[in-house]
């Protein structure tokens, strides 16, 4: 699986695994141990992983969700040491601790809480995508 197959869907918590286009919309799975199955219309506002991206002080502006986590993954392995739940000032602390360069004023503690539960998510359901990426990986992904 990789983070193209995975879509975070606007008013609904955790990540779902994207099946197949529908007639009336998207079809997808949660990735929780209900595996329920439901259909995203037009009206509803769906990301797809592997294109958001995380604002930064760099020259390119933002840093891809999937390399984010991966630095996640590579700093912290599988037990983060931080909740979703802990005070703005500590949530800001935990990502300056393997992404310096991130935009304190544009990555809200909100987006910061995000990506905490969707790491612990990915790296229960689909830990491959947390996994370093090989050169002819990103050449595949370029194609596609």
């Amino acid at each position: 699986m990789s983070l193209s197959e995975i879509a975070s869907v606007s008013g609904k918590g955790g990540l779902f695994k994207i099946w197949k286009p529908g007639k009336s919309g998207v079809i997808l799975e949660s990735m929780d141990a209900a595996k329920a199955k439901w259909v995203v219309g037009g009206t509803q506002r769906m990301s797809v992983l592997s294109e958001i991206s995380v604002y930064t002080t760099t020259k390119e502006g933002t840093i891809p969700l999937g390399d984010v986590l991966r630095m996640m993954s590579a700093k912290f392995g599988s037990e983060l040491g931080i909740s979703s739940e802990a005070d703005t000032a500590e949530l800001r602390k935990f990502m300056k601790s393997f992404l310096p360069e991130f935009d304190e004023e544009r990555v809200y503690a909100s987006d910061i809480k995000k990506l905490i539960k969707w790491y612990g998510i990915l790296k229960n359901q689909a830990p491959e995508v947390l996994e370093p990426v090989t050169t002819t990986e990103t050449n595949a992904e370029t194609k596609a």
